[in-house]
């Protein structure tokens, strides 16, 4: 007589698997976290080396003495000094897109005008912010530059194009915004939340007014409300 075979199959469908190890992934972590760190803090440093010297002056051997960190650690995340000069620029008009998203968000009720409003004014805190900003562009602006052709197709044309120009044309149609070309009044108001950390040395001298001071920010802020946005009343100045 042939034994019985057994039917029965193992059943799986309880058996619990054993732990994943999640070290790895928490070490993965960590260490995606500290390149970020570094990335950023390579851009900071960049940002100001750029803006007080100039692309041509400009080195990684001092960029790398700004950080602290190697020279080699540095063109490993940027492998020349045009592609790190390229990472800044982005990274700081992220910076302000972010900022914009944030203070007027894209799918908000806003009007035109209150857009045109917020967007500059958080463009005036963020100069504030970062000071080095300014002198950054203002380096980059002159005939025949090869990185501001760069800049102006990749960055600045598609923010003005997709973003600032049509609400700024929006606001003039509502008699909101002076009648004039829309790119001169987008540079107008560059221009005037710009000029308080452009010559914020030269106020100081001057007038013994900080634009580190919060209440010189906001006066001078109101300043430009009033004069480009009337429907806003200035407080008192700072004393």
């Amino acid at each position: 007589m042939k034994a019985e075979q057994s039917t029965s199959k193992l059943d799986v469908t309880n058996v619990e698997a054993p732990p994943r190890s999640t070290t790895g992934r928490k070490l993965k972590r960590r260490e995606q976290q500290r390149a970020i760190a570094t990335r950023k803090l390579i851009l900071d440093a960049s940002l100001s080396e750029f803006a007080q010297r100039g692309f041509e002056a400009a080195s990684i051997r001092r960029i790398a003495e700004r950080t602290g960190l190697q020279h080699p650690l540095i063109t490993y995340h940027f492998r020349s000094k045009l592609i790190l000069w390229r990472a800044v620029a982005e990274h700081a008009f992220g910076e302000i897109r972010a900022a914009w998203d944030k203070e007027a968000p894209p799918d908000s009720d806003l009007s035109p005008i209150d857009r045109v409003r917020e967007e500059y004014r958080t463009f005036l805190r963020f100069t504030l912010q970062y000071p080095d900003f300014h002198h950054f562009m203002l380096r980059e602006s002159h005939p025949h530059n090869p990185r501001l052709a760069w800049l102006a197709k990749t960055i600045l044309k598609p923010l003005l194009s997709d973003r600032l120009l049509p609400q700024i044309r929006a606001a003039q149609k509502a008699g909101e915004l002076p009648d004039a070309h829309p790119v001169l009044v987008h540079y107008m108001l560059i221009g005037m939340t710009s000029v308080l950390c452009s010559l914020k040395d030269e106020i100081r001298t001057i007038a013994g007014l900080s634009a580190d001071d919060p209440k010189v920010a906001k006066a001078y802020w109101e300043l430009i409300e009033h004069t480009v946005f009337p429907s806003h009343k200035p407080s008192k100045r700072p004393k």
